[in-house]
């Protein structure tokens, strides 16, 4: 398990614990009718997380149906897009200008185009992913340095559906 999925993880069991340390406390000078009603083991349940594979499904359905008139590749490798690359840019401020070579960045989960040409990149991982790995760094500043809209999407965080379309539909007008 990586730190950012184990972070999510110790929050949602905090969160778990507050709700149910409110819900065991006595309320204070409330009629018996105003009472909360005693939870089932059902609805106190820990939602399971979706696995990778449930993510790129739940997108790929999304993207297909709403974003039709736009052929999708999935798992496309950087290289696809800009070739061999060895590109010299900062990522971290510790090394100011280094070079990183497309082959390292981490393959772009969807690959949206039309006309032959690429019009967005979506990129599916966790916060920690999206905002220290070097992969997912890479991978960005090609997208970037092509004029392609990066839009990448947290998988700790629900993406409704309507959040989803409309945060894609905003990159692509």
């Amino acid at each position: 398990m990586d730190f950012g999925k184990l972070i999510s993880k110790i929050v949602d069991v905090a969160k778990d614990y507050i709700e149910n340390s409110n819900s065991n406390a006595q309320p204070t000078q409330q009629a018996p009718s105003a009472q909360r009603p005693v939870s089932s083991p059902a609805a106190s349940a820990v939602k399971r997380e979706k696995t990778d594979a449930e993510w790129n499904a739940y997108f790929k359905e999304i993207l297909q149906g709403t974003f039709s008139m736009y052929s999708i590749r999935e798992n496309v490798p950087v290289t696809d897009l800009v070739g061999f690359a060895n590109d010299e840019f900062k990522l971290y401020s510790t090394r100011p200008m280094q070079a990183y070579k497309a082959e390292w960045g981490k393959p772009y989960t969807f690959v949206l185009e039309k006309d032959g040409a690429a019009k967005a990149v979506v990129m599916l991982g966790n916060g920690h992913s999206h905002d220290s790995n070097v992969k997912y760094l890479i991978a960005r500043v090609y997208a970037k340095k092509m004029g392609i809209p990066y839009i990448n999407f947290y998988t700790q965080m629900p993406n409704e559906r309507d959040y989803v379309i409309g945060r894609i539909r905003k990159y692509l007008a």
